[in-house]
């Protein structure tokens, strides 16, 4: 592998994270767009195969790796940046902007990453930066709280990943990222840091919990880098483990059920997040040429639809100030173009014909079959069909077309609609045109999505779905409660926890504290002032002892202290005569 010098795409993002609070706050929103531009430039003419090595205490460290797999990634991670900063143009939150900045970076330095120290490092960034995008939102119910558990199950996440790093690396010698063993306890240790960023149940509840939190910009993002960096490291380090295959169809099937009981629209997204993600840890399980393209596609694709889902439900809590499907209704005279851009969101990830959902999603159910998995290939296509009747006929319903609530609102913003455009125009483009997507895949693609089979099979399905839908479209509507998660099973015992290892604790802390400050004042009063401890007995004064200390009140008398000096002149006389 030749090594140059070439421009580091994270260079690019983290001179913008400086170059931004020194800007006037009307400029920011403009100046932001340039870096991930420059970011987008330098990715789409990065040569494969390319790379630069530093040395850092004995170890070779791979700071920047090039190939077909991290070259696409950086493609689309730069893209949605830059979309990401349309959409948030308005901003003058100068938090928000470097905090969206450094998380765009940190994703890429995890893709560019060709060793594990880098990777880690720019692992742990992501988990920082993402915390600041929900607590800037600064929610008064759970805003706090949900942005400090989120960071918490991050850095638990981390400590697992650096766990089996520092196993790995004594067992291999090697720093350098390649593929793992599965038959290795570090590997797990790995493995499992990872499926907590890919939100593989039963380590998911962070997402659900923490999306909805986020602010209506922040959220854009963090649908875009933390699960789909954690798909990348996977396609490159664990191709083939089956366990992923159980698991990814678990996810799949997860998301879908658990759509089904939100209420809030960030939550429903949020849960389809787990839903979509779950396709392409199937198809890293399966390990085929065709299943690992699949993946990296439908990664691809899923960044671009569901920014465009999560930038039109955030227009609707912009303009409205609510986001529960039971609040909402009625919306499609006041906000319409924000009904037909999401619309184009929903098609993509329902995988209709001509949107890229479609092109993607099939690679990896196609490869389900060819790989002889047919209950794998009968659970994803019925996960599709939950996707359709939830994100894309469920959601704009009752948002766009259900009971009018009365809701008002105010104008949406121009920047808002035109990075809705952006992105809803590259869904359209990929669907179209499936080669410009397949060219840049890391294996040869050999897959025509466009078959009389498959789309007949496809028209059906999405058919019978809506039919469904609008036969019981009554009994799916929202309910204003709160859905219980597996977050429930470590959130629950909070406070039998707080109570016996926090309160407990600290409470017998608090009474030792208090011995020890009661006897350390005993003994002070009586070893640096000694006439205190025979007060009684010495101290004429005619008052009761005051528990105030009075110098004047309690020294002696000057016959007692001539007394005592000649007593214990005369017992040593005595004793010296004796002898």
């Amino acid at each position: 592998m030749a090594t140059e010098s070439v421009i580091h795409p994270v260079l690019l993002i983290g001179l913008g994270c400086l170059v931004l609070p020194m800007l006037p706050k009307r400029s920011r929103g403009l100046a932001f767009l340039l870096f991930p531009l420059a970011a987008l430039w330098v990715c789409w003419n990065l040569p494969a195969n390319r790379s630069f090595r530093i040395e850092f205490l004995e170890y070779h460290l791979l700071v920047f790796e090039v190939d077909r797999l991290s070259r696409i990634f950086g493609i689309i991670f730069s893209l949605i940046t830059f979309a990401g900063g349309v959409f948030a143009v308005h901003l003058r939150d100068i938090s928000q902007q470097v905090a969206a900045l450094l998380y765009a970076g940190s994703a890429l330095g995890v893709v560019f990453s060709g060793d594990w120290f880098s990777l880690f490092v720019f692992w742990e960034l992501m988990a920082l930066s993402s915390t600041i995008l929900i607590l800037a939102r600064k929610d008064k119910e759970r805003g706090v709280e949900v942005g400090l558990r989120y960071l918490l199950v991050h850095l638990f996440g981390g400590s697992l990943l650096v766990a089996g790093i520092l196993l790995h690396v004594h067992e291999s010698g090697s720093i350098l990222i390649d593929l793992l063993d599965s038959h290795q306890f570090s590997s797990w240790l790995i493995v499992t840091g990872v499926a907590l960023n890919a939100a593989i149940p039963p380590l998911h509840a962070w997402l659900s919990d923490a999306y909805p939190r986020a602010t209506v910009t922040g959220a854009v993002f963090l649908s875009a880098f933390t699960t789909k960096s954690a798909v990348y490291l996977l396609v490159r380090v664990a191709p083939g483990w089956e366990v992923l295959v159980v698991m990814g169809v678990i996810m799949a099937l997860y998301g879908v059920v658990f759509a089904v009981l939100a209420n809030d629209v960030r939550e429903i997204l949020a849960y389809h997040i787990i839903s979509q993600v779950g396709y392409m840890v199937t198809g890293v399980g399966i390990g085929t040429e065709l299943a690992l393209n699949g993946t990296v596609a439908h990664a691809f694709s899923h960044i671009l639809y569901k920014s465009l889902l999560f930038m039109g439900v955030g227009v609707v809590l912009q303009v409205t100030g609510r986001s529960r499907l039971t609040e909402l209704g009625g919306l499609a005279k006041q906000i319409p173009v924000t009904l037909w851009l999401y619309m184009v969101g929903a098609f993509s990830i329902s995988g209709f014909p001509l949107f890229n959902g479609f092109i993607s999603k099939s690679m990896v159910v196609s490869a389900a079959g060819e790989a002889q998995y047919p209950v794998v290939f009968l659970f994803l296509t019925l996960a599709s069909v939950g996707t359709f009747l939830h994100t894309g006929l469920k959601l704009p319903y009752f948002v766009w077309f259900g009971p009018n609530r009365g809701v008002r609102t105010s104008r949406p913003l121009l920047n808002m609609h035109i990075a809705m455009g952006l992105v809803a125009t590259c869904c359209i483009l990929f669907g179209v045109l499936p080669s410009l997507l397949y060219s840049e895949l890391p294996h040869p693609v050999n897959h025509q999505p466009y078959t009389s089979p498959h789309l007949l099979e496809t028209i059906q399905l999405l058919t019978a779905t809506f039919l469904g839908f609008w036969w019981y479209r009554f009994k799916l509507s929202g309910e204003p409660t709160l859905t219980l998660d597996m977050d429930w099973f470590y959130r629950r015992p909070t406070s039998w926890l707080r109570c016996y290892l926090v309160d407990w604790i600290r409470q017998q802390f608090d009474t030792l504290d208090v011995r020890l400050l009661s006897a350390s004042r005993w003994l002070s009063l009586r070893f640096n002032t000694p006439s205190l401890g025979i007060r009684r007995g010495l101290v004429r004064s005619g008052q009761s002892p005051s528990t105030h200390y009075d110098p004047d009140a309690v020294w002696p008398r000057l016959e007692f202290v001539v007394g005592l000096i000649l007593v214990t002149v005369l017992l040593f006389s005595v004793a010296a005569a004796l002898r």
